[in-house]
This record gives C-alpha cells, structure tokens and sequence, in this order.
C-alpha cells in the first residue's frame, strides 16, 4: 500500500505491446517529492534501464509532480 491508502502503481517499461498480466524486477522507484504516490518502476528481468529513458517514458504523467529516482546501491 501506498501512503495515499491505495495500492502501489508500477510503471512497466521498455515493453511495447498490451499486457494482461507482468512479471518483472522493481528497477525503481520514482518518490514524489510534492506528493505522497510513489511509483515502481518495472522491468523484464535482464532488461537495463538509465534514469534518462525512465524520465522520457514517464513523462507524459510524471510532468506534474517533482521527483527524484530511487535505485538501491549494488
């Protein structure tokens, strides 16, 4: 659950077709920092993703909030 009471969205990324059902690896986490809706960031396993083309595909709904991209450290 997220800190808005609902349950956590993800973003599925670098897949280009209608998906029903996904199994992936959190590659993640945009964290709003003017709102409490935190976003996963999704991904096939064995996929890479840069924060660039994280900010270009989230773009279209991410544009109206500040947000810094969370990975954890490897």
């Amino acid at each position: 659950m997220s800190p808005d009471g609902e349950e956590i969205d993800a973003y599925v990324l670098k897949v280009n077709k209608p998906l029903k059902t996904f199994t992936g690896v959190c590659a993640a986490v945009i964290q709003r920092t003017n709102d409490d809706d935190d976003k996963l960031v999704v991904i096939a396993e064995g996929t890479e993703i840069t924060d660039t083309e994280i900010r270009t595909q989230t773009h279209f709904q991410e544009k109206w909030f500040s947000s810094v991209i969370v990975r954890t450290s490897t």
